[in-house]
């Protein structure tokens, strides 16, 4: 029997990112690239598995004793999260289970490919001895040239794109190109959902299925578009099409963004329907911002009529009113707003290149009115915040409650801007991989020349608290979604994450 070529792993990291949270209140994704990658390689002619250990809640014990029983010539661990931040984050789980491969399975091939390696990858290799090779950005190619390979050490060099060891060292081979616009549906045309779990196994988070009668169940995720063109600091999305190999390169460099067409994208739509899934999270970076694009898409939805319970992106900037009731009409029941910070000082130093100066209030009344929920997302601690102006966007958000939000600290995600900067000037980072999640024993966020980041942290587990436990927030949920809605944000606040900066 011919041996199997490739086996996309998807990690489980779940306790550990998200302590306690991951028992009910986490999402669990699916895992989209690892689901792209899987057909690209099919298409070329190599076979594949994916295994999700995180769907099947397998612990990296049991899920490498499954890869050495399916012994495939290569096992590829696709480290993404399920926001393009948490790919460092999830590293925990796929190290974890690399190793333990190594132990018991040493003759291994173990690749990796996301955007912490691509941040890294020569710093990964180092520090990382139970990883061969590792993918310098999306993959797609070097993947399938892989393939093509012996595997060999000696022919290794004549594969662009990758890094990996040889005596000892660690060679980074000449870069990789990443697929362009025109070649995506050949390329990477759409998901490998008959690899995957059944559906059922995976659930959306709780707020999304508010506005599907509180089901969580099953729950599918689809990229329309790759990369983003804009260039906040503290974001990484676009260090995954990185195409030189400079140390120094960060998301900012790779400003890239590319989109399926429409009527393409439109036939993925239709494998999730008839999969019976109704909670759809788009997962562009950001879904509302070429017209022609995602308004084609909504009208394409809007002619099939799903029923679908749509999540997806936009910044406060994209977001025109004259786009909200066609959104609404598709199915489009929650955008996730980046307000980060409401002063607009500080948002114009964080967006720098992008940054347009825009009425927060009036965007967010016309979506109240077209019907959409608002998913805020605020940032503490960046680089010119102090305890007042902290303190002004928690009021913010207190005067503005939106059904839901998400309260971060600005973290120095590596490939980010904020990375670089703060490695230049010598500011401590995170020394393991569980220390860049939002939720975790380890967070070790950035502090600023105001504030250090047990203040930062600190503050920010006080807002997210003070804020869900406001009545007048509490009031929203029951009246827009009952009493389940309220009792699973009650829930969530009576689990107190512990927090190794603050003593705990």
């Amino acid at each position: 029997m011919k041996k199997l070529d490739i086996l996309f792993i998807h990690p489980n990291a779940s306790k550990k990112i998200y302590q306690d949270l991951s028992n009910e209140h986490s999402a669990i994704e699916p895992p989209i690239w690892a689901a792209m990658l899987a057909n690209h390689v099919r298409t070329k002619g190599f076979s594949v598995k994916i295994l999700d250990c995180e769907a099947e809640r397998m612990d990296y014990i049991s899920a490498a004793n499954e890869i050495k029983y399916i012994n495939p010539r290569v096992v590829c661990f696709v480290v993404y999260g399920q926001q393009p931040s948490a790919g460092t984050q999830n590293m925990t789980g796929a190290i974890a289970t690399s190793e333990q491969i190594k132990k018991i399975y040493p003759d291994s091939k173990i690749l990796f490919v996301g955007p912490h390696v691509s941040a890294l990858p020569v710093e990964t290799m180092e520090n990382e001895s139970s990883i061969d090779i590792i993918c310098q950005n999306e993959g797609v190619y070097a993947i399938s040239n892989l393939l093509s390979s012996d595997l060999k050490a000696e022919n290794l060099r004549n594969i662009k794109g990758i890094a990996f060891r040889e005596d000892n060292h660690v060679i980074v081979n000449a870069p990789e190109r990443i697929v362009n616009k025109d070649d995506l549906e050949n390329e990477l045309p759409g998901l490998a959902w008959d690899l995957l779990p059944d559906v059922s196994k995976y659930r959306t988070a709780g707020w999304h299925s508010w506005s599907n009668d509180t089901d969580k169940s099953p729950f599918g995720a689809i990229y329309t578009s790759l990369g983003c063109p804009f260039k906040c600091s503290f974001c990484m999305i676009n260090i995954i099409n990185r195409t030189n190999s400079s140390p120094d390169t960060v998301s900012s460099d790779s400003s890239i963004h590319r989109w399926w067409r429409p009527e393409f994208i439109i036939k993925e739509f239709d494998k999730m329907a008839e999969l019976g899934i109704k909670n759809v999270k788009i997962a562009d970076e950001l879904f509302v911002l070429n017209q022609r694009h995602f308004m084609k898409i909504c009208e394409l939805l809007i002619e099939r009529d799903y029923g679908f319970n749509i999540w997806a992106y936009s910044r406060i900037d994209t977001c025109k009113p004259e786009y909200l009731e066609t959104l609404k009409k598709a199915g489009v029941n929650w955008l996730g707003l980046g307000i980060e910070n409401p002063n607009q000082t500080l948002r114009k130093e964080i967006h720098k290149h992008g940054y347009k100066e825009v009425k927060i209030y009036d965007i967010m009344e016309s979506m109240r009115n077209a019907g959409i929920n608002i998913g805020a997302n605020y940032i503490f601690g960046l680089p010119m915040d102090t305890k007042e102006s902290m303190q002004q966007t928690l009021d913010f958000a207190l005067d503005n409650v939106t059904e839901m939000s998400n309260m971060y600290t600005a973290m120095a995600y590596p490939g980010s801007p904020l990375h670089l900067d703060a490695k230049r000037k010598g500011h401590g980072l995170p020394d393991c991989y569980e220390g860049y999640s939002q939720h975790s024993y380890e967070t070790l966020n950035l502090g600023n020349k105001n504030l250090s980041s047990s203040e930062i942290l600190e503050f920010r587990d006080f807002a997210w608290q003070k804020y869900h436990t406001n009545p007048e927030y509490l009031k929203l949920l029951e009246t827009k979604f009952g009493a389940k809605a309220r009792e699973d944000v009650e829930g969530t606040t009576k689990i107190k994450l512990k927090r190794k900066i603050l003593g705990d």
